[in-house]
């Protein structure tokens, strides 16, 4: 089963999480009876193969094993040589699952949500690594947060003390009444977003184009086209999908984070990719960039803290591109967002000195639509249609 793939998981879901919701009303714990819940959705989801059920449970005991193992390293000694190795560990599953593929050999970690979980398991060797993770980690609450069913498949991906911390908390009646309020509204817009908009972009615009507009358009606006309505689709769809996931984890009472905030009115890229898939931006920039350029920094490498930067940019976008797939397109894709980063850096820095772009509401419009049509191409790129 598909999560949030069709009516049918939504009823399914709705009637396991009843008592949860009686629970939260009554400003009763409902955490071991969710727990009791994944466990039942995640077989439903994964049970239908045995391939990939396998493929879960062993990945899942290894990136356990491997974190509690480094954090009780860590409590003892701080090795460099060692962390570089547990890290790999961790991303090796996902660079089998990537990388096998091309060769022609198979792997047995190809199961739905194989990236966003690597992320959780990653982002915990490495705040083990940083010293803030020095509590015993609970292996059951490990588990369900690796595996928390609402963002298993796609997130978004969430932090482990900030998820624990909710985890732990036993909200009031009142304030539960507000979580569920809200988890209501989401899942709403997730409809509106996935099952209606997305639907009708996907079935009366994108299945014609490009190429199929019987002579209304020529090729050249049939590929305009379909640059917008692709542009759009991938929002609704995706956007709808981190709708349902959070609406259904304010319901269990975890405030999963929002994945996007209206980003097709980012006034600039930085902005963009500061609303548009938030929960994994922010984990390349934490994890990957600043890491990065703080390593740089301190080596002294380079002397040049633009430089430093914008290498770090260049590699960010060229992992997020590749972490989607190892075709042309993607690495393009995202070689393409670091140079608007980069670009868009360079014209900031130019106009604190010269002031020749003031900042009015006529400036940040025409930022809003240069933005606009800047991302719908990188999302042309992205689709592959280009190429």
């Amino acid at each position: 089963m598909t999560p949030y793939g069709n009516i049918a998981f939504f009823v399914i879901i709705g009637l396991l999480l009843l008592p949860t919701i009686l629970l939260g009303l009554r400003g009763k714990s409902s955490k071991r009876y969710n727990l009791f819940v994944s466990v039942i959705v995640l077989a439903l989801i994964f049970g239908h193969s045995m391939n990939g059920t396998i493929s879960l449970v062993l990945f899942t005991v290894f990136q356990v094993v491997l974190i509690v193992a480094y954090q009780r390293y860590r409590l003892q000694q701080n090795s460099g040589t060692i962390f570089i190795i547990a890290v790999l560990l961790s991303i090796l599953p996902l660079i089998l699952v990537k990388v096998l593929p091309i060769l022609g050999l198979h792997h047995v970690f190809g199961f739905l949500g194989v990236s966003y979980i690597t992320f959780k398991a990653v982002q915990m060797i490495l705040e083990t690594r940083d010293g803030l993770m020095k509590e015993k980690i609970s292996v059951v609450e490990l588990v369900y947060f690796l595996l928390f069913f609402p963002t298993v498949s796609s997130g978004p991906i969430d932090r482990w003390r900030r998820f624990t911390k909710d985890f732990h908390t036993v909200p009031s009646s009142e304030d539960y009444q507000k979580l569920l309020l809200s988890g209501i509204n989401y899942i709403f817009v997730g409809f509106l977003y996935k099952f209606i908009l997305a639907y009708l972009i996907y079935n009366y615009t994108l299945i014609y184009l490009p190429n199929h507009t019987y002579n209304y358009l020529t090729p050249f606006q049939g590929q305009l086209a379909y640059m917008y309505m692709y542009s759009f689709y991938l929002f609704f769809d995706f956007a709808g999908y981190s709708a349902f996931a959070v609406g259904v984890s304010r319901i269990m009472g975890i405030q999963t984070p929002i994945n996007f905030n209206r980003p097709f009115a980012s006034r600039n890229i930085k902005d963009f990719w500061n609303r548009w898939h938030m929960s994994l931006s922010f984990w390349f920039r934490d994890y990957v960039y600043m890491r990065f350029v703080l390593w740089m920094t301190k080596k002294k490498w380079l002397k040049n803290k633009f430089a430093i930067s914008y290498i770090g940019f260049f590699l960010l976008f060229f992992l997020m591109g590749i972490w989607h797939g190892l075709e042309w397109h993607f690495v393009v894709y995202g070689l393409y967002h670091a140079l608007l980063i980069i670009s868009f850096d360079k014209f900031e820095r130019w106009n604190k000195k010269h002031k020749r772009w003031p900042k009015n509401k006529w400036t940040h419009a025409i930022g809003v639509i240069i933005t606009f049509h800047a991302v719908c191409f990188g999302f042309y790129i992205f689709s592959g249609t280009l190429f």
